[in-house]
């Protein structure tokens, strides 16, 4: 087994482009959630020409709508969302800088275009193992959109948060890759 790449937050763009895909990774730093009720806020915001919240220049997303958490904790269970919920909005959100998404589940083809053109990276988290990931949040801050609950645009500080890159900047899909394997089976 490989062993995992260290990632310290923001993901630069050549950061972004020298990961390929089926690696795995931890991610220490600050990422933010977002779901999409929050993404839609935010496209229908850049489209009347105003501000984000957030400047999303290098910054990851983890598609995720936490749990409360239980007293001493951040935050509770932190399983990832399934990501083509929010395929319909990535490509605007990849115009503005974002460099990372975390989520669950296949891309559309527009996304991993867009993944190509701006040098981003798409990685999966497992689902299943929300427990287990929310122990790698040491904090949970709502940024925007607090009237969405857990859907709110928060921003995350994780320490060796697990992830595999599924779709890297080149567009390799490491899911049909591996499924491949298996087809003439």
């Amino acid at each position: 087994m490989k062993e995992a790449i260290k990632i310290v937050t923001p993901l630069t763009k050549e950061k972004a482009c020298e990961l390929k895909a089926g690696d795995l990774v931890l991610i220490t730093g600050t990422i933010y959630t977002s779901r999409d009720a929050a993404h839609k806020r935010m496209t229908e915001a850049l489209a009347a020409g105003e501000k984000l919240p957030v400047d999303f220049t290098d910054q990851i997303i983890y598609y995720v709508g936490p749990a409360p958490a239980k007293p001493g904790n951040a935050i509770g269970s932190a399983g990832p969302t399934t990501s083509g919920r929010m395929d319909a909005y990535t490509p605007r959100m990849l115009e503005e800088g974002l460099r990372g998404m975390i989520g669950k589940g296949y891309r559309s083809a527009e996304v991993v275009e867009s993944m190509k053109e701006h040098g981003a990276v798409y990685f999966a988290a497992t689902g299943g193992a929300a427990a287990l990931i929310a122990k790698t949040i040491k904090k949970y801050e709502v940024v925007a959109y607090e009237d969405l609950g857990p859907e709110a645009l928060s921003r995350l500080t994780v320490e060796d948060f697990p992830a595999i890159v599924v779709i890297d900047s080149e567009g390799r899909n490491f899911y049909d890759e591996g499924q491949a394997k298996y087809r003439n089976l």
